[in-house]
């Protein structure tokens, strides 16, 4: 297996140590990021307006992923982290919840955006498709860290997990041999489904652009994302369960998600007539925005984007 730390050295009296799981947490984040600038400005807006986002949405996106995290561990019985509160802390060591970066992300982008007067619907639809790609280049983490995996499997892709990070339903070394004892990658199938819909949602933005109106593309999102997950849950026997039924709370999370984006889908349409979608924006609300150029010896205002509420025309293809 692959050592976790990538290297540690000691500074005076404090060993810093850099790990694989916050190297391809912080790729995830930025390479989301610059897919989300190139969807920003495909719309008309100015793209870099998502690094000045990053500063707050990242760190307080990650404080609600250990927080959900945690929170999860403890509603399924655990007490890890009321026994060792400090741990909590330990972010490195793995154990985030996306849906808690989601939630105190999403918050914080819309409290963002609102202050700065830019149109929230363009920044979802754009950044959006972008958290999953994010979460599927972090994946492989769980891999080195041996986690999130699901139950023994005799498929030929299952993997090994050694004895330390065995979950207790799978301890027992003689009923689950170390030699012949194989689970389901989780974390791979989920990532595979976080890429395919990136994919398909990529090639929905631009074979149906005239047609796409504000929210629609994240309300999509919300229904495939939702799904996925919920189809991951029926694979996580870490996960806690609501009561002695077989759904998870991640489960019934996800599936409220799906429900949610199937709504706004209908609603954007106008094949669900609801009173809260009346007044949905019918194009994107671009900021206008200053950026000085220079020409020679002359510096030039220019304007990006086009008026408020214009749609990007679509370039002429070449041919």
């Amino acid at each position: 297996m692959i050592d976790p730390v990538i290297f540690s050295f000691k500074l005076f009296n404090l060993v810093v140590t850099l790990r694989w799981y916050g190297v391809l947490v912080m790729l995830g984040a930025v390479v989301g990021a610059w897919f989300a600038e190139k969807e920003i400005r495909r719309r008309g807006e100015n793209g870099e307006v998502i690094w000045d986002a990053m500063v707050w949405v990242l760190p307080i996106g990650i404080i609600g992923a250990r927080l959900w995290y945690v929170i999860n561990n403890i509603l399924g019985g655990g007490t890890y982290y009321k026994e060792n509160p400090i741990k909590i802390l330990y972010v490195w060591e793995g154990g985030l919840h996306i849906f808690g970066g989601f939630l105190l992300g999403a918050i914080t982008l819309y409290l963002f955006l609102k202050r700065n007067g830019l149109d929230h619907w363009l920044f979802l639809d754009a950044i959006a498709p972008a958290t999953l790609l994010g979460q599927a280049l972090a994946r492989p983490a769980n891999y080195i860290n041996q986690e999130l995996y699901g139950q023994p499997t005799k498929l030929p892709w299952g993997i090994p997990i050694e004895a330390q990070h065995r979950l207790p339903l799978f301890s027992d070394l003689s009923q689950f041999p170390l030699d012949g004892t194989r689970f389901h990658p989780t974390f791979a199938y989920e990532m595979i489904l976080n890429i395919l819909i990136v994919l398909l949602l990529w090639w929905i933005s631009r074979r149906y652009e005239e047609e796409m109106k504000p929210g629609a593309l994240f309300s999509a999102w919300l229904l495939l994302a939702g799904l996925s997950r919920t189809f991951i849950e029926f694979f996580r026997p870490d996960q806690p369960r609501i009561g002695e039924t077989f759904i998870s709370y991640t489960m019934l999370v996800s599936f409220v998600m799906a429900v949610v984006g199937l709504v706004m889908l209908l609603a954007r349409y106008g094949k669900l007539d609801l009173a809260q979608a009346e007044g949905w924006e019918q194009e994107y609300q671009i900021k206008k925005t200053e950026k000085r150029i220079r020409s020679g010896a002359s510096a030039v205002a220019v304007s990006r984007g086009p008026r408020a509420g214009a749609r990007k025309k679509p370039s002429t293809p070449k041919r």
